[in-house]
């Protein structure tokens, strides 16, 4: 496993990045087209395109399943897979440290709090309150970690330490409130927990898309500051940064990110752990290139696990969720050993 603590501050961009990009995008393109068109209705890779294009293939149930069912939970997958993987990417860069995860340092589990202390306290607010309340607990908990953490400045062996602690005390009110809930309103918090993109249509879409604009671009323009960052707080200082300012900058957007991300689909977790990685095998430390390629393999990630949980036990549908925690908890004590091992 390359050194992740070892980013490289000349910013020349690697010739070989834009190749492993458009290679990924076309992984990424495959990836979309397999999920719309694999399932207990299958469609034709053809019909799929005739369909987008607004061609009559002969079948008026291929424009309702891809356009309506699919498709649309498809990129939502996607926009979900990238934006967690680059707020994962964005908070190892923060605290330099390799496990450092918005599943794992609290900021998804404020989010899942929040929502699911609606759904069994206020079962009767109306739907749109949740993905509301999941940002708003997400922003909440960024926030007492970061206080918390705060002494004299930020020190990211402190975030890291404050977010597990505080992630501990959310689940477990998160648990109490299950535990103490209505059958019905426990069983939809449950799905919320698992993370899934079950019955996402283009609302969803449509407003998930807004966040990635603005917060996408203001992470690829502050990789620079990202990079100086990782390399200490003295030597960044020493370089002329304003270290506070960005480092408190950064979190805002990994946050926005991440609840924007859990709002959306609720707590797919591992994936701002494992794309990062994967990333860091493929272009190196540099955060100008690995921003992007985590995001599409996040992205593809997410996706395929879609696909997996749709079709492996179907017609029982098993939420993404729950294929990523699969994968990631065994990539999780794979990385713990290996640090030990380097320690």
């Amino acid at each position: 496993m390359s050194d992740w603590r070892s980013p490289v501050l000349s910013f020349r961009l690697d010739r070989r990045v834009p190749a492993i990009a458009l290679l990924l995008l076309g992984i990424g393109f495959a990836a979309i087209v397999f999920n719309v068109g694999r399932g207990e209705y299958p469609i034709a890779v053809f019909d799929i395109i005739r369909t987008l294009f607004g061609i009559d293939t002969g079948n008026p149930d291929h424009a309702f399943v891809i356009q309506t069912l699919r498709l649309p939970r498809t990129l939502v997958a996607f926009m979900v897979g990238a934006a967690l993987s680059l707020s994962g990417t964005i908070f190892q860069g923060l605290t330099r440290n390799p496990l450092a995860d918005p599943s794992i340092i609290g900021i998804n589990t404020g989010a899942s709090l929040a929502a699911v202390s609606v759904i069994v306290l206020f079962p009767n607010a109306p739907v749109y309150v949740v993905p509301f309340s999941a940002f708003a607990g997400a922003a909440l908990m960024a926030m007492l970690i970061y206080g918390l953490a705060w002494h004299g400045g930020s020190s990211p062996t402190l975030l890291i330490l404050m977010g597990i602690g505080l992630s501990a005390i959310a689940s477990a009110f998160t648990s109490l409130l299950i535990t103490f809930g209505s059958i019905y309103d426990v069983s939809q918090a449950l799905v919320w927990l698992a993370g899934s993109v079950y019955g996402r249509t283009w609302e969803q879409f449509f407003s998930f898309l807004p966040w990635l604009i603005v917060l996408v671009p203001a992470a690829f323009g502050l990789a620079r500051h990202l990079n100086v960052l990782n390399l200490g707080e003295d030597i960044a200082k020493g370089l002329g940064s304003r270290v506070e300012w960005q480092r408190g900058l950064l979190a805002m957007v990994a946050v926005g990110l991440a609840g924007a991300s859990v709002a959306t689909a609720g707590t797919i977790g591992f994936v701002g752990l494992i794309a990062p990685h994967l990333g860091r095998q493929i272009v190196g430390n540099r955060h100008e290139e690995l921003l992007p390629i985590s995001a599409l393999i996040g992205g593809v990630l997410v996706v395929m696990a879609d696909f997996v949980g749709r079709t492996v036990f179907a017609p029982i549908e098993l939420p993404c969720g729950v294929v990523t925690a699969g994968i990631g908890a065994p990539f999780f004590l794979y990385l713990l050993v290996h640090q030990r091992q380097t320690a």
